[in-house]
């Protein structure tokens, strides 16, 4: 029963002006609460409505497990759709060609990208995602090709492979654990005794590729290729071969990789050949290219994004009376993915052979090495730290100072960190190993030591830079 009763000839006065339905407090000229179907209201006459907000059951047509979205609305007029447990979501193409785009799409379950092999991948945009069953990982492209995004989880191990343990070469295998800080332990044995591996990891397996034999002298190379699973301890197995053979041969610890594909340098007086192998696979490598600033004999760092594989520094020729005199400030990249020639990056902020070589996605490092200070004298090891932005070209920048000067050591990479195993001095063999933060430039700090002193070794880690896909 009404409480006010108002005859045809009463005067009737509306508070401040507004008309509420569901609600004693109405804040526009109209305003309805809860719940109202188009089919309930009608206004006679021309009316605008300046705002509305709630779902819109026009338009929108429920299928089994399906929400269809044909023209014309968007679904909600809160600018967002929510799709609940179970369901899954068609757009027309009127929402994203005429009327608008999805800009918040929020999914509580369990959201789908498309999926298929390599080879169906399909036409794309830029951002667009795919699950690659080849690969079991998430892809994206980035407006050239389709980029892998990294789904494996990394133990954190390194590994130190081969080198010279006075008087001879060594098969010793010993890893590390690189997120902590401690002593190398005892990993395995390579195949074959040697020097100077190209070493590398597709985050899976360890690669140790050719090198340097003794005692049959400094210019006698080794054709071989090892693996091993880092993730478990035990002896290497054989690869493949080089293609070049044991001439010009593959050493000098310039490997660089991405998370398929390794490339080797074959860093000899006699040749600037590159050669390649596919890492989850067996057999020999691959010509890839060549060097194409000029002979570069040994001693060569390498470092590597997921796209580029990047080398700096080296001397030519090894048997210079003094390897200083003749040792290189060039750097080179290639992209991994293809086949080529070198193109020149930059320089060094010294001409230097013999470092190590750490690279993370963004930075890599070339730590210490044998340098060249000119004609007049004062060459010898360094402590000196250069880094580069792996994406771009130009010349390398003061890092910091390893702990003490060094040469003919080897570098590994992390996320975080760079890591220098060994190194020495002719005659002398250290066990010192150091470490730098790529985020921040400054000194090294001790990490540990190694229970054989080496140099001339071969470093891979399961995270390096050129693992991830990006």
């Amino acid at each position: 029963m009404a409480t006010q009763r108002f005859g045809h000839l009463d005067d009737f006065t509306l508070k401040n002006t507004n008309v509420g339905i569901g609600t004693s407090t109405p804040q526009d000229k109209m305003e309805v609460i809860g719940g109202t179907r188009s089919t309930d209201l009608r206004v006679a006459g021309i009316a605008t409505l300046t705002s509305a907000g709630g779902f819109i059951e026009k338009h929108i047509e429920y299928v089994e497990d399906q929400v269809i979205i044909d023209a014309g609305d968007s679904g909600t007029l809160s600018g967002e759709i929510v799709v609940g447990s179970g369901q899954t979501m068609v757009v027309g193409t009127a929402a994203t060609s005429s009327q608008g785009t999805v800009d918040s799409l929020k999914v509580y379950d369990m959201f789908q990208p498309p999926s298929g092999g390599t080879n169906q991948r399909p036409p794309a945009k830029t951002g667009a995602i795919f699950y690659n069953f080849d690969f079991k990982t998430i892809e994206f492209f980035d407006g050239n090709s389709w980029r892998q995004v990294d789904n494996v989880a990394k133990r954190g191990r390194g590994l130190i492979q081969g080198g010279k343990s006075s008087p001879t070469w060594t098969t010793s295998v010993e890893s590390i654990e690189t997120a902590t800080q401690g002593n190398a332990t005892d990993f395995g044995n390579l195949t074959q005794a040697r020097g100077y591996p190209n070493c590398t990891s597709d985050g899976t397996r360890g690669i140790a590729a050719g090198g340097s034999i003794y005692p049959a002298g400094p210019t006698t190379f080794s054709n071989t290729i090892d693996y091993n699973t880092i993730a478990s301890g035990g002896d290497s197995i054989d690869f493949g071969d080089a293609q070049g053979g044991t001439s010009p041969g593959l050493w000098g610890d310039g490997a660089c990789a991405s998370s398929t594909r390794a490339v080797l340098g074959s860093w000899s007086n006699v040749s600037t050949n590159i050669d390649y192998i596919q890492m989850q696979t067996l057999g020999n490598s691959l010509d890839f290219g060549d060097k194409s600033g000029g002979a570069v004999a040994g001693g060569v760092a390498g470092v590597s994004s997921p796209t580029r594989g990047v080398w700096g520094g080296g001397y030519f020729p090894y048997d210079s009376p003094v390897a200083g005199y003749n040792s290189k400030d060039i750097i080179e990249f290639v992209t991994i993915a293809n086949t080529g020639n070198t193109t020149d990056f930059g320089n060094l902020t010294r001409r230097k052979n013999a470092a190590g070589g750490a690279s993370n996605s963004v930075r890599g490092v070339f730590a210490a090495g044998y340098v060249y200070h000119g004609s007049s004298g004062n060459n010898g090891t360094t402590s000196s730290v250069d880094y580069i932005t792996i994406a771009s070209t130009g010349n390398a920048i003061e890092f910091g100072q390893l702990t003490n000067s060094r040469s003919h050591g080897s570098g590994m990479g992390t996320g975080t960190r760079g890591i220098f195993a060994g190194m020495g001095g002719s005659p002398s063999l250290l066990n010192i190993i150091d470490f730098i933060s790529f985020a921040s430039t400054g000194d090294a700090t001790d990490f540990g030591d190694l229970s054989l002193s080496r140099r001339e070794g071969g470093c891979a880690t399961d995270s390096h830079g050129g693992l991830g896909g990006f």
